[in-house]
């Protein structure tokens, strides 16, 4: 772990005061151009083996950025960017941000239909993407870039100017996965992200010389903070994997990475590869669902690491907490909220709670999104005079420390009593055999609501739903006990970002809730 060595609230005032020029906010578009003045000779992105510069990247951010300019481009036009992990992903973005323009990642896992949607809201400019997805964007009739395009623009070996934009105005358009519905899009501006710049620095201590292990898809706000925003910010390397797979992970981690981030999943299949080469790692920060006790557990075993639990949302730029003390805490811990993160935890009349009670959590900051795009009843519901509602029922130690019970969305409620899926699911991944589990409620016509448990096995096990029911008999109360157990060696649905799809699981239920 890393030794604190310095506060963190003295680290963050410091850092914010940095982010100011003549008074005024940095615009988050001249990231890479800071860089570049301030570590030109760093390496930027290991891939492939390949080590690019700050200088380098910058040089090819700035012709792609004059490339843009030349076709047309005006500041906040929305530019669509879908690439799987690449330096084409980070030259198309700042490309576009140097120029003015709002990103609006989006999912590479999406077809055709999810994506327009996407492009019918965002009404893009320009659309760039890798040159096997390019078909899939065809019928919207926007102009298409690929990667060739970007290979074609003229080396620029000197600066561009960067438009000083207004640092509350929107700048990236980050869509939801879209498990509650549609996707929506979340408008950060520049405030919010260099806000969540420094307050993920300052609860870590980090510095120049880190080298982060990007296999995250950097499409999702996780990988964009720690790896698009942050990385830069500092200097840092970011040891880029164009995929989650077992080869590509394993060829990376020869690169001594120092800064592992990853979703629950990613965790579970390092405990299946079980000898993975992490030695150089000093944090592990694990966030985007719930960390099974399971996966933590063997972690530790096999590993004699800490998984750190982070915490937030993409609403929220994400970072709103996260548990870094070097000591083992319950996988439902979240730690302290980050500096400058106001919260309040509240019941369902909109009243505060008493300490340890449990409560919707309400949080402020200046890390927290400008609202939904083109969606403002959407934002209402959400934003209420600054402060934004996470959805997430959560309780507060004497220490401080946020401990989280689960969504608002997945609450089951029978006879009246609350049920938090993730109390089950721990319960039931406890089983050797189980890789994943969701958990959601059905209607029923004299309780309300059961729980139904969808549970994928490693191997068939004759038998294995009466084993499940008696763990859970034996650890839970007799109304969290799931109706039924639908067990199968066939995969879950799962969002890009590794967590169980209840909204595909809810649609298999009699009834479609």
């Amino acid at each position: 772990m890393i030794r604190q060595t310095m506060d963190e609230a003295v680290c963050y005032e410091q850092l914010h005061d940095s982010l100011h020029e003549g008074g005024k906010l940095f615009y988050a578009g001249k990231l890479l151009q800071r860089a570049t003045k301030l570590f030109p000779h760093h390496t930027a992105l290991i891939y492939k083996n390949r080590c690019i510069t700050y200088a380098e990247l910058y040089a090819r951010a700035c012709s792609f950025t004059q490339m843009l300019k030349d076709m047309g481009i005006k500041q906040k036009d929305r530019v669509l960017i879908c690439f799987e992990n690449s330096p084409e992903f980070y030259i198309a973005y700042y490309g576009a941000w140097q120029a003015g323009a709002v990103v609006a990642p989006v999912n590479t896992f999406l077809k055709e239909k999810e994506l327009g949607h996407i492009v019918e809201d965002a009404q893009p400019t320009f659309i760039i993407t890798s040159s096997d997805r390019a078909d899939q964007f065809q019928p919207f009739g926007i102009q298409i870039l690929t990667e060739s395009d970007i290979e074609s623009a003229m080396i620029n070996s000197g600066s561009i100017e960067v438009p000083e934009l207004d640092p509350d105005e929107m700048c990236a358009l980050l869509y939801t996965s879209g498990t509650t519905g549609v996707p929506k899009g979340v408008m950060l501006s520049s405030r919010n992200i260099m806000t969540n710049i420094i307050q993920g620095i300052a609860r870590l201590q980090l510095g120049f010389r880190e080298r982060v292990f990007g296999v995250l898809p950097l499409f999702h706000v996780f990988a964009q903070n720690a790896c698009v925003w942050s990385s830069t910010f500092i200097g840092a390397t970011v040891i880029l994997i164009p995929k989650i797979d077992r080869r590509l992970i394993l060829e990376g981690l020869k690169q001594k990475p120092t800064g592992f981030i990853g979703v629950p999943a990613l965790y579970g299949l390092l405990c299946m590869l079980k000898t993975a080469p992490i030695k150089t790692v000093k944090y592990f920060i694990s966030g985007g669902d719930a960390m099974p006790n399971k996966i933590r557990c063997y972690f530790e075993l096999l590993y004699r690491r800490k998984i750190c639990n982070g915490y937030g949302l993409t609403e929220t730029s994400p970072l709103l907490a996260f548990d870094f003390d070097d000591i083992a805490h319950p996988t439902n811990s979240i730690g302290k909220p980050a500096i400058g993160v106001e919260i309040q935890i509240r019941d369902d009349n909109g009243n505060q709670v008493a300490q340890g009670h449990v409560g919707e959590l309400w949080v402020k900051g200046d890390n927290i999104m400008l609202g939904y795009y083109n969606a403002p009843e959407q934002t209402e519901k959400v934003l209420q005079d600054g402060w934004f509602n996470t959805g997430d029922k959560v309780y507060q130690e004497p220490n401080g420390k946020l401990i989280i019970s689960g969504r608002t969305k997945d609450l089951i409620i029978h006879k009246g009593i609350n049920i938090y899926p993730q109390e089950i699911e721990n319960v039931i991944m406890s089983d050797p055999n189980v890789i994943r589990v969701g958990v959601i409620g059905q209607q029923d016509d004299q309780h309300g609501e059961v729980p139904i448990a969808y549970v994928q096995l490693r191997t068939e096990q004759s038998g294995i739903e009466e084993k499940l029911r008696k763990v859970c008999v034996h650890h839970l109360a007799p109304y969290k006990v799931p109706k039924q157990f639908v067990c199968s060696v066939d995969e879950l649905p799962m969002t890009a970002t590794g967590k169980v799809d209840k909204k595909v699981l809810r649609k298999q239920l009699p009834g479609k809730q």
